[in-house]
């Protein structure tokens, strides 16, 4: 009786217009069972008009803030830095990263002594043209510049009148990576949660097919804690890829950035990535 209380105290300090659906006890016992491994999705958690607000101040494509990360596994863009964030997307960062919002992170997760991640270190807006995708993998589970253990992982949707058609479902696989258990669909003020972990292969593996002109955008947060004794240096330092989208292909657009001079092959990225988003 002592822990309900305890969560129903968080839930009224959370605030800043955050609407939970049902009780934090029932928001955790749906994420300890859920399948393939603990993850929740909630629906309508924030303010309508902040995440508007957080949609418009994406930066432009072609801006300096993002980092294009575009190989054979995956094709999207990443914010570079916190600092490209404007008053709403600050305003939602501060929000994820509140007191009341960890100690809701650990009621559900049971996960304590979270820290969050002003710096949005591989986090912040995420954009996925047309054609994009992510192939399922595990997250690396270290911070690069504080060696901090990733635990959780927060993404937040942002795309309004989003078809199922046109893709970009989040996909949560088995421990082995061979098959899809789970599907969140990335639609306006979906929020989904789940643990950084060995074996939680995830991904979105089909490619975006969203009209012209439009693109799939979300928002992510990490949450880490300090490593225990032993694990300092053996988690993994980069994302490692289910079994079926490791093996070597020959691909066409392998072939050219093998064989392409790097100014030529950077120059048709850009000039491929403006299209799309245009």
């Amino acid at each position: 009786m002592a822990q309900a209380a305890n969560a129903d105290r968080i839930a009224e300090y959370l605030g800043n217009g955050l609407q939970l659906p049902v009780s934090i006890t029932s928001l955790k016992e749906s994420y300890q069972g859920a399948h393939p491994y603990p993850h929740i999705v909630v629906e309508d958690l924030f303010p309508k008009d902040l995440l508007q607000g957080v949609y418009r101040e994406i930066p432009p494509m072609e801006s300096s803030n993002w980092v294009h990360h575009d190989d054979d596994h995956q094709n999207k863009f990443g914010l570079r830095s916190s600092l490209a964030l404007s008053e709403k997307g600050t305003q939602l960062a501060s929000i994820l990263h509140s007191p009341a919002f960890l100690y809701f992170l650990s009621e559900v997760t049971g996960i304590w002594g979270l820290l969050p991640d002003p710096y949005l270190q591989g986090a912040g807006y995420s954009v996925m043209p047309i054609g994009a995708k992510f192939d399922v993998h595990i997250d690396r589970k270290t911070d690069y510049v504080t060696g901090l253990r990733r635990r959780l992982a927060l993404i937040v949707y942002l795309n309004e009148d989003w078809r199922p058609e046109y893709g970009g479902q989040l996909e949560l696989w088995n421990k082995e990576g061979t098959k899809c258990e789970a599907v969140v669909q990335p639609t306006f003020n979906n929020m989904v949660l789940f643990e950084v972990a060995d074996g939680n292969y995830h991904g979105n593996p089909n490619p975006i097919a969203c009209p012209p002109g439009r693109t799939r955008n979300s928002f992510m947060v990490y949450y880490h804690t300090v490593p225990s004794e032993g694990q300092v240096g053996t988690d993994l330092l980069s994302s490692v890829f289910a079994p079926s989208f490791y093996k070597k292909k020959f691909r066409l657009r392998t072939f050219m950035r093998d064989w392409t001079p790097p100014v030529i092959f950077r120059a048709v990225n850009r000039i491929r990535s403006k299209s799309a988003t245009s």
